[in-house]
């Protein structure tokens, strides 16, 4: 599986930490920036980057980073068949809830609200958690789709 990843400036450093991450695991990964840091830099270009790839490659997933992981899902959420879910700390059953009741293909991660550690666990975690495939949920994904 292809993972797209994108942060803006807050989100940078977990990015470049996870991306190692993903890579030693043989994960194929896909930065769609920033490529560098740039503490001025907006985050709606790289969340746009992202999301249309994973809109084109549905087979794929997407993590996002930013200073909230809200603005960043907003951003992504805007594309059909994209579904992006927020985790910024808590309690990780709304990262398994995301994957088997909503299909989310992109985790929008708040790094300014998570350790190093917190992260990686949302990470594997979401990867790792599949679809119910259950008919009701299918039905719901179906229907965002519509409008």
């Amino acid at each position: 599986m292809t993972i797209f990843l994108a942060a803006d400036h807050a989100g940078f450093e977990l990015k470049e930490f996870i991306k190692k991450e993903l890579e030693s695991k043989g994960h194929k990964i896909v930065d769609k920036g920033a490529y560098m840091l740039e503490p001025e830099d907006d985050y709606p270009l790289y969340m746009k980057a992202a999301a249309l790839e994973v809109q084109k490659n549905p087979e794929s997933r997407g993590i996002i980073f930013g200073g909230s992981g809200q603005g960043e899902a907003i951003a992504a959420n805007r594309f059909r068949g994209v579904r992006a879910t927020v985790y910024y700390g808590g309690n990780k059953e709304i990262i398994v809830l995301s994957r088997e009741h909503n299909d989310a293909n992109i985790l929008s991660l708040g790094a300014r609200f998570l350790s190093i550690s917190e992260a990686q666990e949302a990470v594997f975690l979401w990867l790792e958690t599949k679809f119910s495939g259950d008919e009701r949920h299918k039905r719901r994904i179906g229907e965002l789709d519509e409008s």
